[in-house]
């Protein structure tokens, strides 16, 4: 394919998306900037949310939307001028990614922060939940919803009972709500990402491996978005050792993701 012809395919498909509107929560930095920008230049409308304005703006052909997923009240006025920009523009919200969320870690499980759990849950579960009964009524038929998780679900880790946790309820969450959107033509994906360097996973302070860019996250996601996986779990090469792992007994899989004593 010549680079003529490329130009002129890359043309044709963003005036045939220029009506499909796309809504990214934590669009501001990590994934969810990366999947605005793409979808972005694959000619789609997009509606990128996050609570720093500036790095909204900054994300050209984006609409930015500006709220704290950890605010109900925010939630809905964003989605009032989803609806009127919508309704403007003559646009179907075809996808929306719930990728906004927290990490928090237990460091003295013996004395358990009750506080960062609850921080961590409200962040990535609770405000899901207010993003849900906002966002869904708006999503157009055939229109698909994806719900950030994590691989860290296949697998206890140590440190992880706050996040963890968090993630596993996403999973479930994801998998009911598919059944009872089915009758409503609404897909669901539940997202599973191995190690992604973004800011949030700049802060861990242990080894990642097979790690993997936001752009190369962003493309995973909006492929199985596209044609419609239920579960878009990535880079295969470490989520499959995770899932080849979780089927040991858990006798082994304790020994081997369990602390070493302190001697």
């Amino acid at each position: 394919m010549t680079a003529d012809i490329q130009a002129k395919t890359k043309k044709t498909s963003q005036v045939s998306n220029s009506k499909i509107a796309v809504l990214i929560t934590g669009a501001s930095s990590g994934i969810g900037l990366a999947l605005a920008m793409k979808y972005v230049d694959q000619g789609y409308q997009v509606f990128a949310c996050g609570r720093n304005e500036q790095s909204l703006q900054n994300i050209k052909g984006a609409y930015p939307l500006v709220f704290d997923i950890n605010d109900k009240t925010q939630i809905e006025n964003a989605a009032q001028l989803l609806k009127a920009a919508l309704i403007k523009s003559q646009s179907s919200l075809n996808s929306v990614v719930l990728n906004a969320g927290s990490c928090e870690y237990i460091d003295d499980p013996v004395q358990f922060d009750g506080a960062l759990f609850e921080r961590v849950i409200q962040t990535n579960v609770i405000s899901m939940g207010y993003c849900l009964q906002h966002f869904l009524p708006l999503i157009a038929t055939n229109g698909r919803v994806g719900l950030m998780s994590s691989s860290a679900t296949y697998l206890p880790f140590p440190r992880a009972e706050a996040y963890g946790a968090s993630k596993a309820a996403v999973n479930y969450l994801a998998s009911s709500l598919r059944l009872d959107l089915k009758a409503h033509n609404i897909g669901v994906s539940v997202i599973c990402p191995g190690f992604v360097k973004t800011p949030l996973t700049d802060k861990n302070d242990f080894a990642m491996p097979m790690q993997i860019s936001a752009d190369n996250a962003a493309d995973e996601i909006i492929y199985g978005m596209k044609i419609g996986r239920n579960e878009i779990h990535f880079p295969k090469r470490f989520t499959l050792i995770l899932k080849f792992l979780s089927c040991l007994p858990n006798v082994i899989v304790n020994s081997l993701l369990s602390p070493k004593p302190n001697n």
